[in-house]
């Protein structure tokens, strides 16, 4: 895949190049007088055939604390692509069609390569509204957390709901959306997520979560709020056939890390279905 080529043509939403606030030398005593400086933040967004919906997202990106969109397009078959271009986003294009989790981890490693010390996954589809990125990136940046979830357990449909409280109990993660793609990362949790060991999964979910849990990263999630899904269906729960083979892959992952110790994830302000 010719990346690099690609995005060193493609402007970003602000320079990448700048220094993070964070690598700046300061003596001891002007660092507690001062403020810490937020966090560099970029936005990973996976991309399927996503251009009858892509330049709205992005639009309504523009306004959040975003120094960089980086839109991974899964080879798509229509101009998901080039409305990305369009919108002066960043454009990492895949050789063949991998599947969300290879084309988020793709995305992952360029924000890691590139120093940012926050990165935000989200859909393509319009489900994730832009205005919960502040919410999700908050605990990072103040050190409560090194992943945030955004959780949206009223969107649960039944077949949702059964799988979510089955995983909880395979695999001790006392966390309510174990699905949600919405998240915040920071720059110790991207390090895992791109790792060798994390392109095994699948999925951005149980999996991802265990390992991220065996690294000692602190797992804390936020409510936000999610629209309907413009069109297509969800790639897991879109038929029981599909939630079958979502549950026997994750239980492969889960019945492997079952005597783990529980790390609960704390949610504000809402419960478990």
């Amino acid at each position: 895949m010719h990346r690099e080529n690609e995005v060193r043509a493609l402007p970003a939403f602000n320079d990448c190049g700048a220094a993070s606030g964070y690598t700046a030398r300061r003596s001891a005593t002007a660092y507690a007088m001062s403020e810490p400086s937020p966090p560099r933040l970029a936005v990973v967004m996976p991309a399927y055939n996503e251009a009858a919906n892509l330049a709205e997202v992005l639009a309504r990106l523009s306004g959040s604390p975003v120094q960089e969109v980086i839109v991974v397009d899964d080879h798509s078959t229509d101009a998901t692509a080039e409305v990305a271009r369009a919108a002066g986003v960043t454009v990492l294009r895949m050789p063949f069609r991998f599947g969300a989790w290879t084309a988020t981890q793709a995305g992952l490693r360029y924000a890691f390569k590139h120093g940012y010390d926050c990165a935000v996954t989200m859909d393509a589809d319009g489900q994730h509204e832009p205005r919960g990125v502040p919410d999700l990136v908050a605990p990072i940046a103040s050190g409560e957390a090194d992943v945030v979830i955004g959780a949206c357990v009223s969107r649960a449909s039944r077949q949702r709901r059964l799988v979510w409280r089955y995983l909880r109990w395979l695999t001790n993660l006392d966390i309510a959306d174990l699905t949600s793609g919405y998240r915040a990362y920071s720059r110790r949790a991207i390090s895992v997520a791109a790792s060798w060991p994390a392109t095994s999964f699948d999925y951005q979910d149980v999996g991802l979560l265990l390992l991220l849990r065996r690294r000692g990263m602190r797992i804390v999630e936020r409510d936000v709020a999610m629209s309907q899904r413009r069109d297509g269906k969800s790639r897991i729960f879109s038929s029981w056939l599909q939630v079958a083979r979502y549950v026997a892959f994750s239980s492969m992952h889960g019945w492997s890390k079952r005597a783990d110790a529980r790390t609960p994830a704390r949610i504000a302000g809402s419960t478990h279905a």
